[in-house]
């Protein structure tokens, strides 16, 4: 079941409501990044047993996962590179929000990579594909974060409360 969902994932477009609506590059990095990411992760399935490029899938992903957290960070001002220093995150409960889903992500992406290593000691592949499903809904909910904080405020702060609560 788990195989069949990241097969699709790369047939499925990004929805509207997942994207980022900003026109500011950091935005549009983002959006780009966040497909990117779940792209080359909806392919491991087909990837998973041919152990070199399997071994090439894992370092586009740990390029990926860096390059993704690199545009949260822009977003968020962490880097630095922000002239304001603050980023584009406006308030102290938007960013209180989205540092949580990047530790989320963070935490997911440590644990993709202790399930990896477990796979080539012990080859259970079911976990790597489970694993990598869990690192695909945590890109999905960094992006959604962002983009509830940051878009036009056409979104309640209701729906920010609603993905703390998960």
């Amino acid at each position: 079941m788990t195989e069949a969902l990241l097969r699709m994932q790369s047939q499925i477009p990004e929805f509207e409501e997942q994207r980022c609506r900003r026109q500011e590059e950091p935005f549009q990095e983002l959006n780009r990044r966040t497909f990117a990411l779940k792209k080359i992760l909806s392919r491991i399935p087909d990837v998973l047993y041919d152990r070199q490029v399997f071994l090439e899938t894992i370092r586009k992903i740990a390029s990926a996962i860096k390059k993704l957290l690199d545009c949260v960070n822009d977003i968020t001002g962490s880097n630095g590179s922000s002239s304001s220093g603050s980023g584009f995150i406006q308030t102290y409960q938007d960013k209180r929000s989205v540092d949580q889903r990047k530790r989320e992500f963070i935490k997911d992406s440590k644990n993709f990579s202790q399930t990896l290593k477990e796979y080539f000691k012990h080859g259970d592949g079911g976990a790597v594909l489970q694993s990598a499903a869990q690192l695909i809904l945590a890109t999905n909910a960094i992006q959604k974060t962002i983009k509830i904080c940051c878009d036009p405020r056409d979104q309640t702060s209701s729906a920010i409360q609603h993905l703390n609560s998960k």
